[in-house]
């Protein structure tokens, strides 16, 4: 493959060293208008004078104009190419307008709630399954909520088929005797997955009001007492379905891979919440760290396990239904990142079918719905965002061709188009990172440049475990509730090395260090035909398969490998996030 890419490469050189003697000849003849004639004579001139010269010949260089022609094999890369681009581009854009809504809607956020007079009753429910390096630390704070404790009642609903359900078992006794209002809950099955186990837990619940924490979750002792009175609030609490807080990390600082993942989700809370919420279109429930009102989720139907993401489920029937939400980032919710790349990989491929099949099931209601076009263009780009993976992972097959293609098309054309397209489904993602690191650490915000190759790469190589996961969504294909590993690790400190539930690897490390090793050739290539502006944007590529592909390997045999940082800590301002 390699010899023939060379033997192209030459061919090349001497076919365009003739057309150029060519082309000078025919200038005498007039064949050339003036202009291109002159501007030809100059770039010649610069080309003799400098290197810079000799690119800027190359990109303006018109020999092929009027010689090349497209054929049936040229369209056929370069239609589904375009479109594929052209589509990219699209979600990208959509990525600039959720930042300029967030600020242009800086001002459409909740006021502060009355101070409350009568507390209300709260169900709190921690559904876990196989978790039994952190049930005893979640319980213990959510031991620590100061909550009236007889306006309260907690429920651990284990699914668990290990010894999880000794140690919570005996958690719970524990706490229970120390007089904690807690009870356990234990099926024999796991039927409905997460939602079925919430499920099962509101046939006994007391609660108005429920809030729901995943087993990675460390909620503060204030929760409740700051996100219940939003609900209480007489005005227009009653009409409040959902009241949803912010995560925060508890070690972000563990690898670059939980320093990867912090800015990720950071995205998400800050510009994807805030834009939505600001703007008053509908936005989810993110399973955890949240407390819903108990008449919301029965009027909408309840939970349901026909989607990977119960809680994007419910919280679009919900808002249909008529009922509000609201998103508060500053009050924050401590978690522990997966720590994994295998880990790391299954949540979001579960996250991005869920949403998938979630958009599958609901987008016709939205469609039939008495709301506003924008609520439903948002919805719309919000449940479809991820169709963007397998058309990252065609794209990726694509690039090489289409550059031998293009090549004779000339540099011009490509500035013109390629160019915009690929800022347009590309920049759009640091902006849209950068922005949030700049909200949450307006001192250290900066630092986060040094981080964008590394999360721009990370998001290419898990395209194709994701883009595995979507086709199986648009197929209805169904699968089991992938959960990710928690191993009570904090800080840079812990290790996973010798404890259980770690994922396996499977085919698909494979395919993307064979991905990774593809676009090693194609930047060969680029650099032969000194298409140096390429080269950055196509080591993503390369960086980004090779490293995800060689970490999920390396960690199925070799637990400690983690590529740990020394950089500087990134921590929230002393106030958290602004004041929205």
């Amino acid at each position: 493959m390699a010899f023939i890419l060379l033997w192209q490469t030459g061919l090349r050189s001497v076919l365009h060293y003739n057309l150029s003697r060519w082309s000078a000849v025919a200038g005498s003849r007039q064949i050339s208008t003036n202009i291109v004639s002159t501007t030809s004579s100059f770039t010649a001139v610069l080309a003799a004078q400098s290197s810079i010269g000799h690119y800027w010949h190359k990109i303006t260089d018109r020999t092929f104009s009027g010689v090349y022609h497209a054929n049936g094999f040229d369209l056929a890369m370069m239609i589904p190419y375009f479109i594929v681009l052209f589509i990219l581009a699209l979600y990208g854009l959509h990525r600039y307008w959720l930042v300029y809504d967030y600020y242009a809607h800086a001002k459409n956020v909740p006021a502060a709630p009355p101070p409350v007079t009568e507390w209300p009753r709260v169900t709190v429910q921690l559904p876990i399954y196989n978790e039994r390096y952190v049930i005893e630390r979640l319980v213990e704070a959510i031991s620590r909520f100061d909550y009236p404790a007889e306006l309260l009642d907690v429920q651990v609903l284990d699914d668990s088929t290990d010894e999880t359900e000794e140690v919570a078992r005996d958690c719970v006794e524990r706490f229970a005797a120390q007089g904690m209002p807690v009870v356990y809950i234990h099926r024999a099955n796991r039927e409905g997955f997460k939602a079925g186990a919430l499920e099962n837990g509101l046939k006994t619940a007391k609660g108005q009001f429920i809030a729901i924490f995943d087993a990675d979750f460390v909620p503060a002792p204030d929760f409740l007492r700051l996100t219940i009175p939003y609900f209480m609030n007489p005005r227009g609490g009653a009409g409040i379905g959902m009241v949803q807080t912010r995560w925060t990390y508890l070690n972000t600082d563990y690898s670059l891979l939980t320093q990867v993942e912090t800015i990720l989700l950071d995205g998400h809370f800050v510009v994807e919440h805030g834009a939505r919420s600001r703007r008053g279109t509908f936005f989810n429930f993110n399973g955890t760290a949240g407390v819903w009102r108990r008449k919301a989720i029965d009027q909408a139907g309840g939970w349901q396990h026909d989607t990977l993401t119960e809680d994007t489920d419910l919280s679009y029937r919900a808002q249909l239904a008529g009922w509000r939400f609201l998103y508060l980032p500053h009050i924050e919710c401590a978690s522990e990142l997966p720590v994994d790349m295998n880990g790391f990989k299954a949540q979001q491929a579960r996250w991005a079918k869920g949403l998938m099949q979630t958009a599958k099931k609901i987008l016709p209601r939205v469609a039939k719905a008495n709301v506003p076009w924008h609520v439903k263009s948002e919805a719309f780009f919000h449940l479809t965002a991820n169709i963007s993976y397998p058309l990252m992972v065609l794209l990726s097959t694509m690039l090489l061709p289409a550059m031998i293609v293009r090549f004779y098309q000339g540099w011009f054309q490509m500035l013109v188009i390629d160019l915009p397209l690929f800022l347009a489904s590309t920049c759009s993602i640091s902006s849209f990172y950068l922005v949030a690191q700049r909200e949450l650490r307006p001192k250290t915000w900066y630092r986060t440049f040094l981080y964008m190759p590394f999360v721009m790469a990370t998001g290419i190589g898990i395209s194709v475990r994701n883009a595995q996961a979507v086709i199986e969504a648009l197929a209805g294909k169904k699968s089991d509730f992938a959960r990710t590993p928690k191993y009570n690790i904090e800080g840079k400190n812990g290790s996973y090395a010798k404890k259980s539930y770690r994922n396996k690897a499977g085919w698909m490390p494979f395919a993307e260090i064979f991905l990774g090793v593809y676009f090693a050739f194609t930047v060969l290539y680029a650099v032969l035909n000194e298409n140096y502006a390429t080269v950055p944007f196509l080591l993503l590529f390369v960086w980004g398969y090779l490293y995800t592909g060689c970490m999920s390997l390396g960690q199925t045999y070799f637990a400690h490998l983690r590529f740990g940082v020394d950089a500087p800590e990134m921590r929230p301002a002393a106030s958290g996030a602004p004041v929205f």
